[in-house]
């Protein structure tokens, strides 16, 4: 049974857009909150480097309360190739619509 293809995905309002964030070195990152997906029960969320890398980050991310959030790394392999392949169905499917 194919668990990927259960998942929602939630546009965010432009002022909350992005997020900096802050490495165990010090070092920080802007990024831009591309959205919050469901994958299998859990959600994650998508993060873009706001830099000319493409990079693409991706979190399990937990409500806190309705201000405050907290992302976690995915430290499983097998379930970061799932978020992985979710992720990307969700963007082939962005991508397609807006062809349309």
């Amino acid at each position: 049974m194919d668990q990927d293809k259960d998942f929602t995905y939630e546009e965010l309002e432009d002022e909350e857009n992005y997020i900096t964030l802050e490495f165990d070195d010090g070092e920080t990152m802007e990024c831009e909150i591309l959205g919050i997906f469901e994958a299998d029960g859990q959600e994650y969320m998508a993060l873009a480097a706001d830099d000319e890398s493409g990079e693409v980050y991706l979190f399990r991310y937990r409500e806190v309360d309705e201000e405050e959030f907290e992302i976690l790394d995915i430290d499983d392999e097998g379930e970061f190739e799932k978020v992985s392949r979710v992720f990307q169905q969700i963007m082939e499917e962005e991508n397609e619509t807006g062809l349309n």
